[in-house]
C-alpha cells in the first residue's frame, strides 16, 4: 500500500482536538471520513502532534496508506473536496517510503502562540488569539523565557494528564517579540523542540504572561522550573492562540512541491 504524507492546515475551534474521539468532532476523524469517500474502508492516519481542542495548525503533518496509486496532487484535491465545509485543508501531498512515519520520523515541532494586547473585544480575530486587556513587558518576558531553554525536567509545565514517559525535554527555542498590527499589539511566541509534553507550550505562555504583567519575575520562573511541581506553574493560557506551524524531518517530504 503506497504511503502519502499530508501537510494539513485547520482551524481548531470547532474540534475536540486532532485525535479521533467517539461522538466528538476531530480533525483526524474529518480526514479519515474524507479518505473513506475515496476508498470505502476504515482508515487510520497518524499525525506529528496531537493538538488539543481549540488549537490550530498551519503545518500539521500526517500520513495515510492507500490501496490505489494516487497522484499526490489528485489525492489532495479529492480530499479537499470531501473535507468541505470543515475548516480543514490539505496544503500539500507527497509519496513517502513505506516506513516513513509522520510522528516518529519527525526531528522538530514548531509552535506559534499569539497574544493580542488591547482593551476592545475581539471581532475578526475572535478564536484566533488570546486577548489580554493590559500591556505586557515583552523584554521581561523574553528574558524570563530564556531560563526555560535547554534540557530540563519540565514537570512544573506538564499537565497532570500527560502520558509521556519522562518529563525531561530539550527546549531549543522560546523567543518572544511584539509586532504592531491593525488589530493591536500582537505578542508572538516562537517555540521549538523535538517534542513537547502535554500543555507544555500553554503552560509556558500563561506563566510568562504573568512576567509581562509584572506579577512574576524571571527568578520566579526559574524557581518554578526548579520546583518540579505542577502547583508551581503559573496559569495555563487558553488554546485559541496556539498554532502548530511546522514539523521538521531529515528529508522534507514536501520539498519537491515547494
Amino acid at each position: 500500500m503506497p504511503r502519502y504524507a499530508l501537510l494539513v492546515e485547520y482551524d481548531g475551534g470547532p474540534f475536540s482536538g486532532w485525535q479521533r474521539q467517539a461522538g466528538l468532532p476531530s480533525v483526524q476523524g474529518a480526514i479519515e471520513a474524507a479518505l473513506a469517500k475515496l476508498e470505502p474502508r476504515a482508515h487510520t492516519i497518524a499525525a506529528a502532534g496531537r493538538t488539543d481542542a481549540g488549537v490550530h495548525a498551519r503545518g500539521q503533518v500526517a500520513h495515510c496508506d492507500m490501496e490505489k496509486d494516487w497522484d499526490p496532487f489528485r489525492l489532495s484535491e479529492a480530499l479537499n473536496y470531501h473535507l468541505k465545509p470543515a475548516p480543514v485543508a490539505i496544503r500539500a501531498c507527497a509519496v513517502t517510503a513505506q516506513d516513513w512515519h509522520a510522528r516518529f520520523s519527525a526531528m522538530e515541532r514548531r509552535y506559534l502562540f499569539r497574544i493580542l494586547s488591547r482593551r476592545a473585544p475581539l471581532t475578526l480575530e475572535a478564536g484566533q488569539v488570546w486577548r489580554v486587556s493590559h500591556d505586557l513587558d515583552v523584554e521581561a518576558m523574553h528574558e524570563a523565557a530564556q531560563r526555560l531553554v535547554g534540557q530540563h525536567d519540565f514537570t512544573t509545565f506538564r499537565s497532570t494528564m500527560c502520558q509521556a514517559k519522562s518529563p525531561i525535554k530539550t527546549l531549543d527555542r522560546l523567543d518572544i517579540r511584539a509586532i504592531s498590527t491593525p488589530a493591536g499589539t500582537e505578542i508572538q511566541f516562537d517555540v521549538r523542540a523535538r517534542s513537547f509534553l502535554h500543555n507544555q507550550v500553554r503552560s509556558f505562555v500563561g506563566t510568562l504572561e504573568r512576567v509581562g504583567a509584572g506579577a512574576w519575575t524571571a527568578d520566579d520562573v526559574s524557581a518554578a522550573l526548579e520546583a518540579r511541581q505542577r502547583a508551581a506553574c503559573g496559569p495555563v493560557c487558553p488554546p485559541e492562540g496556539l498554532y502548530l506551524m511546522g514539523v521538521g524531518y531529515p528529508d522534507n517530504p514536501f520539498a519537491a512541491g515547494q
